[in-house]
């Protein structure tokens, strides 16, 4: 059966059904463009905001399958097509070449406007995103049940203790989990307000830690962002870490709390300035998803979504019509209808997925799921 025509029973079985990542098959494509939008950029800037209604579990969708290679990923070598509301379109299985499977999603591109799958195509290249948006299965990303495994500290070498700072963990007789470790940290910090944080942050920050560095002490980054966190030289800097230090698990986490609760400060009056009339529940989801999107991006360019000015525009729309969508719809549609201003990409959408994806695995593990740590504040 060639790959035409799979994806199109593909699309027919699945045409009710109501994402750092590679697209193309290629190198990443930048998360900038040029003053006049083009192509897929215009894509997005054409669509409205109600496109947002699903996306964010339609996201979730996709990026479980990468994560977890099931799916339309459980064969590693294809690429998924979606659309702007994060909608799986079909897939294609690669070519024996970056060019010929580049040929393909073009092919698959115009077959999905053929069959009034979607209004339009833009043809991908080696240095050009195309759409609808192209997703590798086959990209870097966390094994989530080794990551749960050192988290939950399974193996005792993947067990800590130690100092740092005011804080003592554990001993070397009796080294402990680094779940532990972050609860101990954060409920420390906490207790003497040295953070403030939403309920419900600690295990998303559970879930950076397994997507950022697996759990590994020693991960490195190309971008030189070092440990458990992934924290920049800038950021360790900024929490009085000396070099030395560096790796040390226990200061990574808190750091972590620090420059998060840092971010929440930064951000709370402009978030509720914007978006404090909506219920209590569905506000701190919103400004925890935000709070993650911080965390790998900025506070600063969070703000600018927050604020005022054309990259605001769509966070004033979602406050006015809140209740058509879900917070997770809102966090992400913000991003999305900015996606090639301010270095916003897709990868900023696929971070904030991936860390409820880690979340979602945590709680479902027989040693969580029934515990505080897992359960939805009111």
């Amino acid at each position: 059966m060639n790959y035409l025509i799979k994806c199109c029973l593909v699309m027919t079985t699945l045409a009710s059904l109501s994402l750092a990542a590679r697209a193309e098959p290629q190198d990443p494509v930048p998360d900038t463009v040029t003053t006049e939008p083009a192509g897929w950029v215009q894509v997005v800037r054409n669509s409205p905001y109600w496109v947002s209604q699903g996306v964010h579990q339609n996201i979730l969708t996709i990026r479980r399958w990468v994560l977890g290679e099931s799916g339309y990923c459980s064969n590693t070598d294809r690429h998924i097509l979606f659309d702007m509301r994060g909608r799986f379109l079909g897939y294609m299985d690669n070519g024996d070449t970056r060019a010929e499977t580049q040929q393909r999603i073009n092919n698959l591109r115009t077959t999905l406007v053929t069959r009034g799958e979607v209004e339009q195509q833009v043809p991908g290249a080696p240095d050009t995103t195309g759409y609808p948006f192209a997703l590798a299965c086959d990209q870097p990303h966390v094994d989530l049940p080794e990551a749960m495994a050192r988290y939950l500290g399974t193996l005792p070498g993947d067990r800590i203790w130690g100092a740092w700072d005011d804080i003592t963990f554990a001993s070397q007789d009796k080294p402990r989990p680094l779940h532990e470790a972050l609860d101990y940290v954060y409920s420390t910090r906490s207790s003497q307000q040295r953070i403030d944080l939403p309920a419900g942050m600690q295990r998303l920050i559970a879930g950076q830690l397994m997507i950022e560095s697996g759990g590994r002490q020693r991960a490195h980054s190309a971008a030189n962002a070092r440990g458990i966190m992934q924290l920049s030289t800038t950021a360790l800097a900024d929490c009085g870490i000396e070099p030395a230090n560096y790796w040390h698990r226990l200061a990574q986490l808190d750091c972590a709390l620090r420059l998060t609760s840092q971010n929440a400060r930064n951000l709370r009056a402009d978030f509720d300035a914007r978006f404090g009339h909506l219920p209590a529940g569905k506000r701190e989801e919103l400004f925890t998803l935000l709070l993650v999107q911080a965390f790998h991006g900025g506070a600063s360019r969070v703000g600018e979504l927050l604020a005022e000015g054309e990259l605001a525009r769509p966070a004033a729309y979602f406050a006015e019509h809140h209740d058509s969508y879900t917070a997770g719809d809102i966090a992400f549609g913000m991003v999305f209808h900015n996606l090639g201003r301010n270095r916003l990409g897709l990868a900023s959408l696929y971070y904030v997925a991936d860390v409820q994806l880690a979340t979602e695995a945590l709680c479902h593990s027989p040693r969580l799921k029934d515990t505080g740590f897992c359960s939805t504040p009111e």
